[in-house]
């Protein structure tokens, strides 16, 4: 009862406060999502359920982040990093098990999984290190984060996962490439995003743009995108 009262008592979010105002559109969008991928779960074949499921962790963590990055927001004015970085270590992680749980049906590997889980948790480590831990080697930091992600793009690009999306063909080939898209664009806002908020590389941007509303702009287009990608896959193959 506590928990439930405590989690009803929200801080006020001024009229004119757009960035607490994305804060909690992104909850409400994400935990929306979560609820159409958890409900539409057993309209699949068994192979897609798990995918489905994933994309409904994907964000409803994330929805449960974000209501309380709002709540944070607005007592205190100030970015939560801390909490924005939680909540991609374990987001992000999954949004790369979509890839390896789309790819099963041309014989995807375990090892393809934990090796896409383990450079993006190096790519979210080392950025967080460098974004609140030791801005003054932020560079350095941004570089090893940066190299991972780029990694992960050869990966799924040009990569053992490539191959295996063009041994599938169809429809999941082309669920593949979409979400290499969102990858290459939808996630290159991140790096984007910490080079404009560390010193050393752009941070004079950190004034012209709010880096928060981009943020949250991008997660949800992002992780409601890759489950709607697959979602779509789920539906193209039961129909067959």
């Amino acid at each position: 009862m506590f928990l439930f009262t405590n989690f009803l008592s929200v801080a006020k979010l001024a009229n004119n406060d757009y960035v607490g105002f994305t804060f909690f559109v992104g909850s409400m969008a994400m935990m929306a999502a979560a609820a159409f991928f958890f409900l539409s779960m057993n309209s699949f074949d068994k192979k897609w359920r798990t995918s489905i499921l994933v994309s409904g962790l994907i964000t409803f963590i994330a929805a449960v982040h974000y209501w309380y990055m709002r709540e944070y927001w607005a007592s205190n004015a100030e970015s939560p990093t801390f909490f924005r970085y939680v909540d991609w270590v374990l987001t992000v992680p999954l949004m790369c098990v979509e890839f390896f749980l789309i790819l099963k049906v041309a014989g995807a590997k375990k090892s393809l999984m934990w090796r896409l889980i383990f450079l993006s948790v190096v790519m979210l480590v080392t950025g967080y290190f460098g974004e609140a831990v030791d801005r003054d080697n932020a560079s350095i930091w941004g570089l090893a984060s940066g190299i991972a992600y780029f990694v992960i793009v050869y990966d799924i690009w040009l990569g053992k996962a490539k191959k295996l999306a063009e041994a599938a063909g169809g429809s999941v080939l082309a669920a593949h490439k979409t979400l290499c898209w969102f990858v290459l664009v939808g996630w290159a806002i991140y790096p984007l995003g910490y080079m404009a908020g560390t010193p050393g590389w752009y941070d004079g941007l950190n004034g012209m743009f709010n880096m928060d509303i981009i943020y949250n702009i991008g997660d949800a287009v992002n992780k409601i995108g890759f489950g709607l990608v697959v979602y779509n896959l789920a539906v193209q193959s039961s129909e067959k």
